[in-house]
């Protein structure tokens, strides 16, 4: 008989939450009993999981007792009050928030790269930023067999990545401007940021508040959760990160220096049709690459344009596209939690 254990979700009523108990729901994770917990505003509301209708309750410490398991995806700061609660009372919390990311005592997980970090928990694991889920899950083969010098990454983010309001923003602004109307930003790039800026028909090259040496939070986040994931302080790595007007959907354009010699393109191509998690979309004489409009609801990360660099023998160009609410949130999450129970960690 499987074992089923009893889980909560916290932030179940955010786009992520809401993820979360699709993913749970369509991969059949082994439930006992669940749990919805919210804020306190949306405390009450009434959601429907395998048919049956739960009503979401308040998140408070008490709200873990007896819960084996704790998905968190409300906020860094209602993780840091609530996920260590969580772990006093026995349950594991996989944190999709930035609060435990760079904490040495927390391991970062993407399950096809360094699944074995799950092994030294304390009872709170942390789930990467959306961007970085893509773009090591797909250079981890490459990594493994010839080694990685330098990554330099752009990346052209979803909206969805900074919640509902910016997407309502987006589609008004839109509106508004095709109605010859004065818009009125709020949201984008940080809605507790000095200026607001419109997304719509833009690209805007800030995503998260920028810190003293230039480069955005989003951007150290990519820098420093790829050397955690990939245990590896010494590769260069840097990025710039661009917020389009685009609903669902990261896409990245990546630059990689390998270490050793021996890769071609067609090796490179093999390395991804191999890999776990992803799919290989690349024949630019078919005009085949991967869209974000495409990976929309879809658990791969898709991988295409692979080139040579032109100059440098040991540099190539790859262009990565994934569902940043799925792989890039919920699907991650919830795949640790299945490492856990395959493991034997979840008690």
């Amino acid at each position: 008989m499987t074992k089923t254990f009893n889980v909560a979700v916290l932030g179940a009523t955010g786009a992520v939450g809401e993820q979360m108990l699709k993913t749970l729901e369509r991969l059949d994770f082994p439930i006992a009993s669940l749990k919805l917990l919210s804020s306190k505003r949306s405390a009450g509301k009434k959601i429907k999981f395998k048919g049956e209708e739960i009503t979401v309750e308040e998140a408070k410490p008490e709200s873990f007792e007896g819960i084996q398991l704790a998905l968190f995806s409300a906020g860094g700061s209602i993780s840091k009050a609530l996920a260590p609660e969580a772990v006093k009372r026995g349950a594991v919390v996989v944190d999709n928030t930035s609060a435990f990311r760079m904490d040495e005592e927390v391991p970062l997980v993407v399950p096809e790269v360094n699944e074995h970090a799950l092994q030294n928990h304390k009872g709170i694991i942390a789930n990467p930023n959306c961007s970085t889920i893509q773009m090591v899950a797909a250079l981890e083969p490459v990594r493994k067999e010839f080694g990685l010098k330098k990554l330099i990454v752009s990346t052209y983010q979803a909206v969805s990545g900074a919640g509902s309001e910016a997407v309502d923003e987006m589609y008004e602004q839109s509106r508004q401007i095709m109605d010859n109307e004065e818009i009125d930003p709020k949201v984008l790039p940080v809605s507790g940021d000095k200026k607001h800026y419109q997304i719509a028909f833009n690209a805007v090259p800030q995503i998260d508040v920028f810190t003293d040496n230039g480069f955005t939070f989003e951007e150290m986040k990519m820098i420093n959760e790829t050397k955690k994931i990939m245990e590896d302080s010494s590769i260069n790595v840097a990025a710039t990160c661009v917020r389009l007007p685009v609903e669902t959907g990261h896409s990245e354009s990546v630059y990689i220096e390998v270490e050793k010699d021996g890769l071609d393109v067609s090796r490179l191509q093999e390395l991804m049709k191999d890999a776990p998690g992803i799919t290989l979309q690349d024949d630019p004489s078919q005009q085949i690459y991967p869209l974000a409009a495409d990976s929309k609801g879809k658990d791969d990360i898709f991988v295409g344009r692979i080139r040579q660099d032109l100059d440098e023998k040991k540099g190539f160009h790859l262009w990565i596209v994934s569902d940043n609410l799925l792989k890039g949130a919920a699907l991650n999450s919830v795949q640790i939690a299945f490492s856990l129970v395959n493991t034997g960690l979840l008690k």
